[in-house]
């Protein structure tokens, strides 16, 4: 079975990704997914270090290449017709679907051609086949790693209260 992968981009451009890796988990207050949710604010130092800030915590990290890169790809299912012509029998097939589906009462000669109708159906339906591609979306070459616990964000308090 042949494998069909493809770049959307034109030019041949990938857009390269990032994976960020925590040390622990991360957990949502109440029953709500992590799915499309903000986690927090990812920067970089002047030195290049980058910082990650959820909530009241920081995280100091560093970046470090993957040694064997990533691809990221989308799985995308199409039905491709194997015949692109249709021939005359195949427009007489869906005239005579037409006339059968009109007709109201049932008798013995209706239930005979009924079958060919259906047979004909299938027959138009095995000429689609399920074509599966995969679209490159991105490659992974780095990561950003944290890998030291959170330190909590303070605020500074006057000494004289």
């Amino acid at each position: 079975m042949p494998v069909y992968i493809r770049n959307p981009n034109a030019e041949g451009d990938i857009e390269e990704w990032c994976i960020v890796e925590l040390q622990g988990d991360l957990e949502v207050r109440g029953d709500r997914m992590m799915d499309g949710q903000f986690i927090g604010d990812l920067l970089y130092n002047k030195y290049g270090q980058p910082i990650l800030i959820i909530g009241h915590h920081i995280l100091q990290g560093r970046c470090q290449k993957i040694d064997k890169p990533l691809l990221v790809m989308e799985k995308c299912s199409t039905r491709g017709k194997q015949q692109q012509r249709r021939t005359q029998d195949d427009v007489e097939d869906n005239e005579t679907m037409l006339d059968v589906s009109q007709v109201s009462h049932l008798d013995s000669s209706i239930a005979s051609s009924n079958r060919t109708v259906l047979d004909s159906t299938v027959a138009v339906e095995h000429k689609t086949v399920p074509k599966t591609e995969y679209l490159v979306r991105a490659v992974v070459r780095q990561k950003v790693l944290f890998k030291a616990r959170p330190k909590p964000i303070i605020a500074n308090v006057a000494k004289s209260v």
